[in-house]
């Protein structure tokens, strides 16, 4: 079964980063390549200089935010439409540091899926529970109900999405919550979503966990940070090994 190992290089990377791209298309082997789709998802500022690059190397762009509507007078923000025109094909949305540092709740987030649909992008909804909500026992309570609100109408929007499950108190922190955790959240989540829907776990993924989380039942592939940033790092998560589960 194939896993989306996509890379969020967040707030990171200057003209010159294409040289990362670059080597991980070099990194990539036949067998990486059979087993993962690569996405990479850099700032937008940075879109436009990777085209090239990303091509050659066999790896799609995203966006790591858009605003919900098409133009008008929104200043310093970005429209799925400039994304796509600017060469990508995903979009993440909800992030946790876009719901902490800019207050998203998950209505919001499911305009902004819903407006990646309308610009022909794959939208990865991000969800996840707070410390607090961790520490009660509420986790997948939390997640299951921002998942609801957040996921689109597809029956209005068309396409496909994507889910991301990245608990806040284990992103950057390098603690990986219990396999029996990610396997109850993403349970809690495929309930909602159905069968067909990819669901990714983000939070402190190494190369030297990356295969027994992705052995992990319902998950379909990784939401990577820091890590991603460099091409042997990231390529040591894209080549581990791992049990498939149907």
């Amino acid at each position: 079964m194939r896993r989306l190992i996509v890379g969020n290089w967040k707030m990171n990377g200057l003209r010159g980063a294409e040289k990362e791209i670059t080597r991980l298309g070099e990194l990539l082997t036949p067998d990486d390549r059979k087993r993962a789709d690569v996405v990479v998802c850099p700032p937008a500022t940075l879109l436009g200089c990777l085209v090239e690059e990303a091509a050659a190397a066999g790896i799609e762009l995203g966006g790591q935010n858009c605003h919900i509507r098409p133009s008008g007078a929104h200043t310093g923000e970005v429209s799925a439409e400039m994304l796509a025109d600017a060469g990508a094909k995903w979009c993440i949305v909800g992030h946790s540091e876009r719901r902490q540092d800019h207050g998203e709740r998950s209505a919001l987030v499911r305009a902004k899926a819903e407006a990646a649909l309308r610009a022909g992008l794959t939208p990865i909804i991000c969800v996840g529970e707070k410390p607090e909500d961790h520490e009660a026992g509420r986790a997948e309570a939390v997640v299951g109900s921002q998942i609801e609100v957040a996921m689109p109408n597809i029956g209005i929007s068309g396409g496909r999405f994507v889910t991301a499950y990245e608990p806040i108190w284990a992103v950057g922190t390098g603690v990986v919550p219990r396999p029996s955790h990610i396997e109850a959240i993403h349970a809690r989540i495929r309930k909602t979503v159905g069968p067909d829907t990819p669901i990714l776990y983000g939070g402190s993924v190494k190369g030297k966990n990356a295969g027994g989380i992705l052995s992990i039942p319902n998950v379909d592939g990784a939401l990577i940070g820091g890590a991603s940033l460099k091409a042997e790092d990231f390529h040591e998560i894209i080549s581990a090994r791992w049990t498939d589960h149907g």
